[in-house]
């Protein structure tokens, strides 16, 4: 068993979250996937591995957001206290979370890599979807559930839409 997943899987268990477990093909694209869990695009919670630096700063940040948005890696920086960030590269994503690009859950589980959310991902939806360490289990969890034992720092990081406004 995947170790990422089923360190997931305890915690959500030990916790007593509400969840259910979703096998589907495997997949790591986001719109291909929340037609695979049968979610809205939107419920995805899309993890991203960064590296920021500046100021002193040298810090892996694990930015979550929700799948239909896109990350602006400036303010994942600034949310940290950095002045630049950029995407982790595939070693450092499968040595810090134990998973592929893709099936990165949003739960940090490496203390070298610190936890950032943007808020979005809590208002539009009751739960929120992810892969759940691998490319063919999914996880759907309660969002008040995940916003507890996340333990993640709040962060507005996404980048507005065309027309400087994001819509819900």
């Amino acid at each position: 068993m995947n170790s990422t997943f089923h360190q997931l899987i305890t915690l959500l268990d030990k916790h007593q979250a509400r969840y259910r477990l979703i096998e589907h093909a495997p997949e790591g694209k986001c719109a291909a996937v929340a037609q695979l869990r049968g979610t809205h695009p939107a419920q995805g919670a899309k993890a991203l591995v960064c590296h920021v630096k500046g100021n002193g700063i040298k810090q892996y940040v694990l930015a979550v957001l929700p799948a239909d948005c896109q990350a602006d890696l400036t303010q994942v920086a600034s949310a940290v206290g950095g002045t630049r960030a950029s995407l982790a590269s595939p070693a450092e994503v499968a040595r810090l979370t134990g998973c592929v690009f893709g099936a990165i859950p949003p739960f940090s589980f490496h203390p070298a890599l610190k936890l950032i959310v943007d808020p979005l991902l809590f208002a539009r939806f009751e739960e929120i979807a992810f892969n759940a360490g691998r490319l063919d289990r999914s996880v759907i969890l309660n969002r008040e559930d995940y916003r507890s034992l996340a333990g993640a720092m709040p962060a507005s990081f996404r980048c507005a839409d065309a027309a400087g406004l994001l819509q819900p």
